[in-house]
């Protein structure tokens, strides 16, 4: 285990698999859970060895696990998985049966635009990443992932100032729209401005699947709070620790990969520069 204590917030990075974590946490102590998960494609990943695409071993792996992640979290907590068409469908009916179909919120995609193009069917560039929460009060900062209106193009609305305020408008149904600039317009759940990051993108670890901070970011932000606990129990480059050091949430998490753990180190200990390990 490695522990980073700076100030009120706590990094716990741990080399284990996560079933031995997961056991270790009391019920109830985390407010926020997001997993890149593994992927279903059979493939060695150098860093890891992916599950093969059989549902009864995908069931049989993420079926203990997904238990114990309903029952370390919060009443009021959410859980992001992330993954592609491979499994999706499969770990959604697993997500039902463990949450509830009720706790469905959201299956966000993210649309990226890197990698090679198919001859043989339509790229398949995008990723799923399904929302439940564990009860029926959960935490959702709208605000904090939303964009001023006044920031983005409106299309078909008239502009309008009035007292120095700018608004759009718009007709339909015989009634009158009026919309601020300033007013906050919330995300689709298709997300296309973040993008997977080039070979050379100055976040590069080094680890093969390693996903980009805005994505984490934007979930971290919109379901949990400064001194929060998120655990990522496939923490692979351990990007969500990062996230959560410069967002001053604290984190858990485990990789069974030494290496990546070590990564994990690195990063943390780059962007505190102060504190120590231990």
């Amino acid at each position: 285990m490695t522990l980073l204590n700076m100030n009120t917030t706590k990094i716990d990075l741990r080399c284990c698999d996560n079933m031995e974590l997961l056991r270790d946490l009391p019920d109830g102590s985390v407010d926020l859970i997001y997993c890149d998960i593994l992927y279903g494609t059979g493939r060695n990943f150098g860093d890891y060895q992916d599950l093969k695409p059989i549902r009864s071993d995908i069931e049989s792996h993420y079926l203990p696990r997904l238990s114990e992640m309903r029952r370390v979290l919060k009443d009021t907590g959410s859980i992001y998985l992330q993954m592609d068409c491979k499994v999706n469908h499969w770990i959604r009916l697993l997500l039902d049966d463990i949450f509830g179909y009720d706790r469905f919120l959201n299956d966000l995609i993210w649309c990226y635009n890197t990698g090679g193009q198919s001859k043989k069917w339509f790229s398949k560039k995008h990723d799923n990443i399904l929302w439940y929460s564990k009860g029926e009060k959960y935490t959702f900062n709208s605000n904090e992932i939303s964009e001023k209106r006044g920031l983005t193009k409106r299309n078909n609305l008239k502009k309008i100032i009035e007292n120095g305020e700018t608004f759009f408008v718009c007709k339909a149904n015989g009634k009158e729209y009026r919309y601020s600039e300033n007013d906050n317009i919330l995300l689709n759940d298709w997300w296309l401005d973040i993008a997977q990051m080039q070979q050379h993108h100055p976040e590069r670890t080094g680890y093969s699947t390693q996903k980009p901070k805005a994505l984490i970011e934007r979930i971290v932000k919109a379901s949990s709070n400064e001194g929060d606990l998120v655990a990522d129990f496939y923490a692979g480059s351990f990007t969500t620790a990062e996230v959560c050091k410069d967002l001053n949430r604290n984190f858990i998490g485990c990789d069974i990969n030494p290496r990546a753990v070590e990564i994990g180190k690195a990063r943390i200990a780059k962007i505190t520069k102060q504190g120590r390990l231990f």
